[in-house]
């Protein structure tokens, strides 16, 4: 087996399977009622025949606690009709969002896109084009939000795993490290960034061993920074938002993972986006993702 040192043979691929999930809204509160969140206008895309598939869902409220106005989810797939290359589209909009009149926003969508080539294209290019917060806010402040779509970059040059790429895992380390070692970070995320900082130089370590088992999930943000929040106690560190007496939240978090559909197969890589993640603690206690959408696909020859 080469390992990932060595330019492998180009291959090319005739068959794909297209895999795509997004929902609006999905959690659990805990308090101050005791309630599952079913995720809502959840949509999946899982064939080799594409398509187009949409999704709505009016006026949402959990006992006014949480709600939004509108939301809409749409996934599809897609031969390219520039590069003959197959496109997988995976996006969740959500309108007049409010979590405990503490985080609003007037639209949120989350949308992530990939395409596997039909050269050497097990690995796909990815893109976050039409991911947006419109009027977001804490505690009716609004806040600028800085975002970064393309923070994955180009594909992988030899068709190499993003998880094996080292300009994508040194990007990833250094908004990790900005957190873990940012000044009055909270000690439960201080050690949540730490161990994620130490994954990610395991990463580093090993990228070129040409190990073609499943590696675990990385995460990062495509939000690069947060305005000032004119509120006593509020910090910002990086995408995540600590709010005292409520909890954090983090924005435009982004997971590259892994996924094995067949023990024979070379692992396939998969973007997850969640545009607002709240773990609520004081006046709440809950979890709840705003905005999730999921691309990834197979090739097979």
């Amino acid at each position: 087996m080469a390992t990932m040192t060595e330019t492998p043979k180009s291959m090319t691929y005739t068959r794909h399977d297209y895999h795509a999930t997004a929902s609006v809204l999905s959690g659990h509160l805990h308090r101050p009622i005791d309630q599952k969140i079913e995720p809502q206008a959840t949509l999946t895309l899982n064939d080799r025949r594409g398509g187009h598939l949409s999704r709505s869902v009016d006026q949402f409220s959990l006992e006014g606690l949480v709600t939004f106005t509108r939301g809409e989810t749409r996934v599809s797939g897609a031969r390219s009709m520039k590069t003959n290359g197959w496109v997988t589209l995976s996006t969740s909009i959500m309108d007049g969002f409010n979590l405990f009149e503490i985080i609003s926003a007037d639209r949120v969508v989350s949308q992530v896109s990939t395409e596997h080539a039909e050269v050497d294209g097990h690995i796909p290019s990815v893109t976050f084009l039409g991911t947006q917060y419109k009027n977001f806010q804490v505690s009716g402040f609004p806040v600028a939000l800085t975002l970064d779509l393309g923070f994955c970059g180009n594909k992988p040059s030899e068709d190499r795993s993003y998880l094996q790429e080292p300009n994508f895992l040194e990007k990833v380390r250094h908004q990790t490290a900005q957190i873990a070692e940012a000044r009055g970070l909270p000690k439960a995320l201080k050690d949540q960034y730490d161990e994620k900082l130490a994954y990610v130089d395991q990463l580093i370590s090993i990228c070129d061993n040409g190990d073609q088992t499943a590696r675990g999930p990385i995460t990062c943000s495509v939000v690069q920074s947060i305005g000032e929040i004119p509120i006593p106690g509020v910090k910002t560190f990086g995408h995540v938002i600590v709010i005292p007496e409520f909890g954090s939240v983090s924005l435009g978090e982004l997971e590259v993972g892994e996924k094995q559909y067949d023990p024979n197969d070379r692992p396939c890589v998969y973007f997850t986006l969640r545009s607002i993640r709240a773990k609520m603690g004081c006046v709440a206690d809950g979890d709840t993702d705003a905005g999730t959408t999921t691309s990834n696909g197979q090739t097979k020859p």
